[in-house]
């Protein structure tokens, strides 16, 4: 059948037909015609807070969709307040703070507008967030946790907002996958940046920084510094990340034998499990110069150093004399842990 399309002269459009159209601006939910509820991310929009018992919602602009009915364009141009109901005497309770849209073609409210409503919950000893009644379009922004009275104040958390993104835009801070995904699409999980393949989430790229762990060494290394020991190289570390859907071990700093002979982990304890390798991860690293002995490898400006799968890191060289370290390095050392 024919369809008025927008923007053509001397075209009637009802509201109805304007809402299935803008459905085309925001990302879906999986079905034709839909679309995803959601502020814009980035923008700070509709932000909640809470002063005392003085429930403030900033201005700001969000999409509202509803099934059937298309999506709402809501400009809120202006900050709201609300008053936080008091505390009961002895449980605690949930609230909720969400944007409505009165449309009297939907919900036969008599009204055409949208607001911000504030809805106590029920207190409880395990207190639930409230669900709003009826035929309402609304789309959540914040709960509030109210303790008992004299149980601490009351805190916002803007967790059950949803965020809403252009077609193929990264939705931003999802605690789950969206569903049901199409191939390509990527999404934050709030750790990783994750893509659809079409049959599981991979994770392309870690989104925080990966922290570094300084491990203790044996008894015979002392680990670097960056004035003298390991060479000025730091301290070694290390840290496990993500690269592609692999984990990898990265490695850093050096360290400086101190006495006797080498052992076979340089390590105090071996790696834990999660941090070992299905198969031995072998590199030649900087070592100390040294000159050649009588009966002594040509080779005198490297060694071979071994991850183990048993989660050791052993040195490998000739024997004991000028072919062994008193300082190396496993700066840069970068290998799968699959």
């Amino acid at each position: 059948m024919a369809v008025n399309p927008t923007w053509i002269d001397n075209v009637s459009m009802t509201g109805f037909g304007l809402r299935r159209s803008d459905s085309v601006l925001t990302m879906h939910s999986g079905a034709a015609l839909s679309a995803r509820s959601g502020i814009v991310p980035g923008t700070g929009g509709l932000a909640v807070s809470l002063s005392g018992s003085t429930i403030t919602i900033g201005a700001g602009v969000a999409l509202v969709y509803y099934p059937g009915e298309g999506v709402f364009r809501v400009p809120m141009v202006s900050s709201s307040t609300r008053t936080l109901t008091a505390a009961h005497a002895t449980l605690p309770r949930i609230d909720l703070v969400y944007l409505r849209v009165w449309c009297h073609s939907v919900d036969a409210s008599g009204l055409n507008e949208a607001d911000v409503v504030y809805l106590p919950g029920t207190a409880s000893s395990t207190p639930t967030a409230p669900v709003p009644a009826g035929t309402q379009i609304y789309m959540p922004l914040a709960t509030i946790n109210v303790p008992a009275s004299g149980g601490g104040s009351p805190t916002v958390s803007t967790a059950v907002r949803p965020y809403t993104v252009a077609p193929g835009g990264i939705l931003p801070l999802q605690t789950v996958a969206p569903s049901p995904a199409y191939v390509g699409q990527f999404y934050d999980d709030q750790t990783n940046l994750r893509r659809w393949n079409g049959i599981f989430w991979e994770t392309m790229a870690k989104v925080e920084s990966i922290g570094w762990t300084t491990p203790a060494l044996a008894a015979s290394y002392t680990t670097g510094d960056l004035t003298s020991n390991g060479n000025a190289n730091g301290p070694i570390r290390y840290r496990k990340y993500n690269d592609r859907g692999t984990d990898y071990m990265e490695w850093d700093g050096g360290a400086q034998r101190t006495s006797g002979s080498q052992v076979a982990n340089i390590l105090s304890t071996a790696l834990a499990a999660g941090f070992r390798p299905q198969a031995r991860a072998s590199f030649v690293i900087a070592r100390n110069s040294v000159g050649i002995a009588s009966g002594e490898p040509s080779v005198v400006h490297s060694c071979k150093i071994d991850f183990a799968q048993d989660g050791t890191v052993s040195l490998v060289a000739h024997a004991a004399g000028t072919s062994e370290v008193t300082w190396f390095s496993l700066k840069g050392i970068r290998y799968p842990l699959a």
